[in-house]
């Protein structure tokens, strides 16, 4: 029986966790701070803690990844290594999947079983009949008790638009992965420069589409229950579509200098899991949010 282990590289201390942490923190306050700000148009800070956030967490991801690229580039990773960064990834893909579970879950209790107990499916459905005399139990809810009248997101134009995007990007991002595979360094790069494009359209094309919600059709995360679950649902795939754009962005980069090989490129593999995973989550929600 052998008696040599492979060796596993332990990476030295990192301060990059605690900066992410504190850039997460400030980007949630700070959003929430300035939606509010736009909501009820007043001056404040939200505005200025957004951006900080974003740029400590940019910040945190250039320094992080490059540690981890040198580390790479320098031969410490083993396979053992290879592993475990395999299964990280597997289960942070799974634990991003609970996560939208949460949100997708809120929106079924929301429609299936609140909007019909408030309708007259339960034993208090006559006191709120006091309450809100013109309820009408039909999904979307248009309107608040407050008297706020908002419209309908449809699921045709911007909405069908991003959907074909991010279902193209996905193709162009599995021609790139079977380009590495096969050592077409060329195509590599084209098909992957084509994702990028992609993926920012989609960013740019959901801004202008908030833009349109608030200022034509009143949709904002103060019109109900309709409104603050379209935005919230919307909102984090956006922001998930933006890290895996930033993260693509970065195997970018690596491909231009010339990093991976067809037998090591778990780097790339690991976006393309990410980029997958938001992609089919969009097609949930547009299928969920948009035309049901």
């Amino acid at each position: 029986m052998s008696n040599s282990y492979e060796k596993y590289y332990v990476p030295a201390q990192s301060p990059w966790p605690i900066v992410g942490a504190v850039a997460l923190f400030l980007i949630a306050v700070g959003a929430g701070n300035y939606i509010n700000d736009i909501t009820y148009q007043r001056t404040g800070f939200g505005g200025y803690l957004l951006f900080a956030g974003i740029v400590t967490l940019i910040i945190m991801l250039f320094g992080w990844f490059r540690n981890v690229i040198d580390e790479s580039m320098s031969g410490l990773y083993s396979q053992q290594m290879s592993r475990s960064f395999r299964l990280g990834m597997s289960w942070f893909i799974m634990s991003e999947v609970m996560f939208f579970m949460a949100f997708f879950g809120a929106l079924f209790y929301g429609r299936m079983i609140a909007l019909n107990w408030l309708g007259g499916g339960g034993n208090n459905a006559s006191t709120f009949a006091v309450l809100w005399p013109e309820f009408q139990a039909s999904w979307p809810l248009l309107k608040t008790p407050g008297g706020t009248e908002t419209q309908a997101m449809p699921a045709t134009g911007l909405p069908m638009i991003n959907t074909a995007l991010l279902l193209i990007s996905s193709v162009t991002l599995h021609f790139a992965h079977t380009a590495i595979e096969q050592n077409k360094r060329g195509q590599l790069k084209l098909m992957l420069l084509f994702t990028l494009i992609l993926g920012f359209s989609f960013l740019s094309l959901q801004v202008y589409e908030y833009v349109h919600a608030y200022r034509d059709l009143g949709l904002t995360l103060a019109s109900g229950f309709y409104g603050s679950t379209f935005f919230m649902l919307t909102g984090f795939h956006g922001v998930h579509v933006t890290l895996g754009a930033i993260i693509l962005f970065f195997i970018f980069l690596r491909v231009l200098k010339g990093h991976f090989t067809p037998e090591n490129h778990f780097g790339f593999q690991a976006a393309a899991w990410y980029w997958h995973f938001v992609d089919v989550v969009w097609l949930c929600l547009y299928v969920f949010v948009y035309v049901l």
